[in-house]
């Protein structure tokens, strides 16, 4: 067992005592399970324990396998019959699928809103970006990370389309490690809030055609990781 693996499942032993009932344990573990998996300490391809994550977080097999099942649904794992459960590798085939059906989506999120701003959506998204300035100063990829994915989630939810939220969270799955991965290129923290600030301004202008452009240019900055990554560790890939 490797010491990535070690610390991963002493943290999980950690995380068992602050478990509480008053909601789901699945969804508490299927948190636990996809930061994990996102921040890259459990890596493409490596194994995961049904058995000995139930034993580190105190508690039956039954929400560790349901925690995982949902992983599996958004692509994070593959649950293989008589050989186990393993992170799944990147798919090149799904991260561009996933990006090309995002920015169908989210470009037409951010022309919506242009057309329909309102001064509660400008300072919950102006919020979100200090909070993210203060997560990249402190180097912390996968807080800055779950503030992007909450960005991008407060903007589809003022279009009042719960299903257009639910897809580009679905959609998204298949972005998170590579987009965690980006996080930690030289100036890539500022560029996303650079972005993230362009996007912001043109829909509280009322400006639909600069939100529109503002939003496909950050979509894209995936193609920057993948054009080096596969050749870095291609270990990583299908």
């Amino acid at each position: 067992m490797s010491p990535r693996t070690n610390n991963y499942l002493e943290r999980a032993a950690e995380y068992g005592k602050n478990i509480t009932y008053d909601r789901p344990a699945s969804g508490q573990i299927y948190g636990f399970i996809r930061d994990a998996i996102v921040s890259m300490e459990l890596l493409p391809g490596q194994m995961i324990s049904e058995t000995a994550l139930a034993a580190k977080f105190g508690v039956s097999r039954t929400p560790v396998r349901e925690a995982l099942i949902k992983l599996a649904n958004l692509g994070f794992v593959d649950v293989l019959p008589q050989r186990g459960t393993y992170v799944s590798r990147f798919s090149m085939e799904k991260i561009l699928e996933a990006r090309f059906i995002r920015e169908a989506l989210e470009v037409s999120v951010v022309s919506y809103l242009a057309e329909n701003t309102c001064d509660d959506l400008v300072s919950a998204a102006e919020a979100i970006i200090r909070e993210q300035k203060v997560a990249a100063e402190a180097d912390n990829a996968l807080l800055f990370q779950q503030l992007d994915d909450e960005f991008h989630q407060m903007l589809a939810g003022h279009t009042g389309h719960q299903r257009v939220a639910e897809k580009i969270e679905e959609e998204k799955a298949h972005m998170d490690r590579v987009r965690n991965l980006s996080l930690h290129m030289s100036g890539q923290y500022n560029r996303v809030l650079t972005q993230h600030k362009a996007i912001v301004r043109a829909i509280k202008m009322g400006k639909k055609e600069e939100a529109i452009t503002a939003m496909s240019v950050h979509l894209r900055e995936i193609y920057k990781v993948l054009a080096t990554l596969p050749k870095d560790h291609p270990e990583y890939f299908q």
